[in-house]
């Protein structure tokens, strides 16, 4: 047992560590753009919350590849990978059309949103120049998806850490302008100016991706470009069929947290900075159980690769069991620490309490999150995605967020005091994570133990 959870271990620190990273570019944007204008803080929030929806539902679709990947290694197939990977970068240049069109010309969303002229002009301009490094954000996903089917979660780690390093500089030079380094060469741009710094590290990581498919030696095997292959409708079909649930999966989950805060926030401004507080420390927590169980699901993927559907069975157990197990670790420690961490986020005594309240369901929320998050992972190892969708459809939107209106607003008449506002919308989204567990579990335990041979099996479903 130690040395399987040794090999998750491994594999999941560099994904942790990268994903971090990420979580920092938003962090970072935030607090320098806070410095600069109101109204560019707002265009950041509200282009913000456009791009990661369309960038977050095609990224899952391309994310398909790494349990095809994974499972085509561990059966020694390398020259299929390669041909995984061609079909792979046309189907992401496919997803970089409508999602360019989208961010190009947002202004129905906008119109959605009831945007004022200066700022839907600012957050059509972020919008705008995220546009251009969308398809290499996309096929880094790739190259991030076929590094982590093969084990190799090293060198995108590096690489989100250079992009990391990369982003003050750029961000300070384009929010603020070069006039304030002595040097009259680039205006200043405000939130237009993130973008932009995002938009140049998308492609120094896309081009350090291509490059390291091409030069590295364990990738180089795969000979990614050692042909030239047109689209072939058969294998992009493929990686539709499992990636197109993968992505509403992605969806689902962000949106669900997202409808959450809105709805939140007919409460009042305290109450959402409440709730922002014990959200964002929920994200920061997510990112561990995450990477275990891309971890888990990289070695399941191999195993089923190999055939050896035992040790697929017994690693997916065991790296669900770790992933929880520490989840109610980590609990225990913010639930004793609630204070203190509050504390470090605000001064404000208003703020605090309107936050206090809504640990006690954060505890059991990041439990029930590791549970299904890792769950969920294993399940795609083995190529399914619809039914997983459908729980994750039923509970996160069903329970999640209409159980948790119903509650915190009161709907029925019948809510106990402590859970309207507020906390009645995080005990709905925790109750809906437990059951969505509940459900993925169940399905996992049936996959795994009624399928002698998952890969044909799981592919139809």
């Amino acid at each position: 047992m130690l040395r399987d959870i040794r090999r998750i271990i491994s594999l999941a620190w560099p994904v942790l560590i990268g994903q971090l990273a990420v979580v920092a570019f938003g962090v970072i944007d935030t607090a320098m753009v806070a410095r600069y204008t109101a109204t560019d803080l707002a265009a950041l929030a509200l282009g913000g919350s456009i791009y990661i929806t369309v960038y977050v539902g095609m990224m899952g679709v391309l994310v398909a590849l790494s349990p095809i990947a994974a499972q085509l290694y561990g059966a020694h197939r390398h020259a299929e990978i390669g041909e995984e990977v061609r079909q792979a970068l046309w189907l992401a240049a496919g997803l970089s059309v409508p999602g360019m069109a989208l961010l190009l010309h947002p202004h129905i969303l906008l119109h959605i949103a009831d945007a004022k002229p200066m700022l839907e002009g600012r957050t059509v301009a972020y919008l705008q120049i995220l546009a251009l490094g969308l398809p290499a954000a996309l096929a880094f996903r790739i190259y991030s998806s076929l590094s982590n089917a093969i084990a190799r979660p090293r060198i995108v780690m590096m690489i989100q850490l250079i992009g990391l390093a990369l982003k003050i500089p750029l961000n300070f030079i384009f929010i603020y302008g070069s006039g304030r380094l002595g040097i009259s060469l680039v205006p200043e741009l405000g939130s237009a100016g993130c973008a932009l710094a995002t938009t140049l590290i998308n492609w120094v990581s896309c081009l350090l991706g291509l490059f390291l498919m091409q030069r590295h030696s364990l990738l180089r095997q795969f000979g990614i470009y050692r042909k030239f292959s047109w689209p072939q409708w058969p294998r992009i079909r493929a990686l539709l069929k499992l990636g197109i649930p993968m992505g509403l999966g992605y969806l689902i989950e962000v949106t669900a947290f997202t409808f959450m805060a809105i709805f939140i926030a007919r409460f009042g401004a305290t109450v959402l900075a409440g709730h922002q507080i014990a959200a964002n420390l929920g994200t920061v927590l997510y990112m561990l159980p995450m990477s275990l169980g891309i971890a888990t699901a990289t070695l399941v993927a191999q195993a089923l690769g190999a055939r050896d559907f035992a040790a697929a069975r017994r690693l997916g157990r065991r790296g669900i069991s770790f992933a929880v197990a520490l989840a109610m670790c980590i609990s225990l420690l913010v639930w004793t620490s609630r204070t203190s961490l509050i504390a470090a986020y605000t001064p404000n005594p208003l703020i605090a309490r309107a936050a206090a309240p809504l640990f006690v369901f954060l505890t059991f929320y990041h439990v029930f999150d590791a549970m299904q998050v890792s769950t969920i992972f294993v399940l795609r190892a083995y190529k399914v995605a619809v039914v997983p969708t459908v729980i994750y459809a039923v509970a996160l939107w069903g329970v999640g967020l209409g159980g948790g209106y119903a509650l915190g607003f009161d709907t029925f008449g019948i809510t106990p005091r402590y859970l309207l506002g507020a906390s009645g919308f995080w005990f709905a989204n925790s109750l809906s994570l437990g059951l969505a567990a509940a459900g993925l579990m169940l399905y996992l335990r049936w996959i795994s133990a009624c399928s002698a041979d998952p890969v044909p099996r799981t592919q139809a479903k």
